[in-house]
């Protein structure tokens, strides 16, 4: 292993050398990205050797006592390596703290502990000359107020509480100095790495993480952006189609003036909790079912209806607290930097698999799969999606995905990963772009909602949401083709607008067994909710004393 180490270091050095010849304004990147990569190098060989020396010789209780202790290292050497080179790396730490179900606790623990709020902060100073660099002024002048300590710190960025000359409140949320070179050099560095990987081991192939990388991260990156997002999620979630009624959802207002590509201003949210917060929830007199009920229907349309997703919910990024009007809960998003845009096409189609899924269809699975590029590995696909085995996602029971919350579970899904991790690889290669972010976010609710002890079936909201995405398109499809016809049925003159509007009452009538087709649809999703509130009930009054 050292040997591998020194031939990796060196390739690295070389790269970077001639880097640094080839740009001299870039000295500093070429420089950071062996720096970097040492750090990996050095920080893999420790756990990996920490778990090959400390288990060896050892059986029974003593083995698992020192298998937890192993845990425990090498989660806090892995937060190390995220806090010393920042960045992406605190953003994969992230999300291998929502990955409870395939990796030890230790892991899980210690990346929420450390790496969802308490990231690594910027100084006053930094501050201040991104803001007069971007626009124009300090944040003293800028601002009435400006507090210099953040209140909370992220991968990217931090927040500071200020106040307008209006007198508004708001968040200030200022990118890290130097992110974007830092950024630059992790991706350069992770995809060294893949590459020395594919190289060595020809069938582990993870370029579509670089190409991820690349994708989003300037994305995240460029704060116009994540205020486009923020103001269309706000349309979505208040717009007609939505279902989710009004003030349920809350996107903080954003301050177009005093924000650019690196500063973002916007509402400042003083009044709620984190959603995973069981103390704070309590004492606000916030249910964990209506919360969990509502964050599953909230994203659902975004996936399923709306098509702009935001796709980094983790416990981080989402509040909750009382509306003022009338009490009802409501769920307040932040960080809107990371979206994916689904076209129709995906979005149906994700639609119909998902709905295959949670009735068990297995015509519907595979024919929907193939057109994710599933290919033969329809059920690794499936198990990759919910979580659970083949024979467990035909099973037609009304609770056939439920998650199990136990350790025998998680074993279970950690040999399912280690023993396709060759064809989950590859697999991943192929797949549509859009599911790759879809999966992730998919991670991040599953952990929000065991954290709120898993209240209701998510699924059965997945399975709402599904329907009436399919529904609404055949509705608009067919209206659309009588409409259509009806259009060129006379140009500019009475008896041609007579036509079209017979066209359009024709089009209702017409439309009419798509409805009834879309209500027996609806009818049947809703059955199975009923029969699962029914199973719930009964077992909450069964395990009564």
């Amino acid at each position: 292993m050292l040997k591998n180490f020194r031939n990796i270091l060196g390739l690295s050095l070389g790269a970077s050398a001639v880097m640094a010849s080839a740009y001299p304004d870039k000295m500093q990147l070429a420089l950071a990205i062996p720096i970097r990569l040492a750090r990996d190098v050095s920080a893999v060989t420790l756990i990996v050797s920490d778990y090959k020396v400390s288990l060896r010789g050892k059986s029974g209780i003593d083995r698992e006592l020192a298998l937890e202790a192993c845990h425990v290292r090498g989660a806090h050497r892995l937060k190390d390596l995220c806090f010393a080179n920042g960045g992406i790396y605190i953003k994969l730490g992230q999300h291998v703290g929502q990955l409870d179900h395939l990796l030890p606790d230790p892991y899980v623990e210690t990346m929420q502990k450390y790496l969802l709020d308490q990231c690594p902060i910027s100084t006053l100073e930094e501050v201040r000359q991104i803001m007069i660099k971007d626009l124009g002024s300090p944040p003293e002048k800028l601002f009435a107020s400006f507090s210099p300590n953040p209140i909370a710190s992220a991968s990217l960025a931090q927040v500071h509480e200020a106040s307008t000359h209006d007198g508004k409140k708001v968040a200030v949320k200022v990118q890290h100095a130097g992110i974007r070179e830092t950024s630059v050099a992790d991706i350069a560095t992770i995809e060294f790495l893949v590459s020395a990987v594919r190289l060595i081991f020809p069938d582990f192939d993870y370029q579509w993480l670089v190409d991820e990388a690349k994708l989003n991260l300037p994305r995240e990156l460029d704060f116009t952006l994540e205020l486009k997002n923020a103001e269309k999620c706000r349309s979505n979630l208040s717009s007609k189609v939505s279902k989710l009624g009004p003030g349920r959802v809350h996107v903080p207002h954003m301050h177009p003036e005093l924000s650019s590509h690196r500063v973002l201003t916007m509402e400042f949210i003083g009044d709620a909790v984190g959603v995973t917060d069981q103390k704070g929830l309590k004492a606000a007199g916030i249910r964990a079912s209506e919360l969990a009920k509502l964050i599953s229907q909230t994203f659902g349309e975004m996936i399923f209806i709306h098509g702009h997703v935001h796709c980094d919910p983790h416990a981080a990024n989402m509040m909750v607290r009382k509306r003022p009007e009338d009490g009802g809960t409501q769920l307040v998003l932040l960080d809107h930097g990371l979206y994916r845009d689904l076209d129709d096409e995906f979005r149906l189609a994700y639609a119909g698999l998902w709905r295959s899924l949670v009735f068990a269809d297995e015509v519907g699975i595979r024919r929907h799969s193939e057109k994710m590029n599933a290919g033969d590995a329809v059920p690794l696909f499936a198990a990759l999606l919910t979580q659970r085995p083949w024979e467990d996602i035909l099973d037609n029971s009304v609770n056939h995905l439920a998650i199990p919350n136990s350790k025998e579970h998680k074993e279970h899904l950690a040999r399912f990963a280690a023993d396709n991790v060759k064809n989950i690889s590859k697999m991943l290669l192929t797949v549509p772009r859009p599911l790759l972010l879809l999966l992730k976010t998919n991670d991040c609710l599953r952990s929000v909602d065991k954290e709120l002890g898993q209240p209701i079936n998510t699924f059965v909201i997945t399975a709402r949401e599904c329907t009436r995405a399919l529904a609404l398109d055949r509705t608009v499809r067919a209206q659309s083709v009588f409409i259509r016809h009806g259009s060129h049925l006379g140009v500019g003159n009475t008896f041609g607008d007579l036509l079209r509007k017979g066209a359009r009452v024709m089009s209702e009538i017409l439309v009419s067994p798509v409805r009834i087709y879309n209500l027996v649809e609806t009818i049947k999703v809703e059955m199975r909710i009923c029969i699962l509130k029914a199973v719930a009930d009964y077992s909450s009054l069964s395990s009564l004393p």
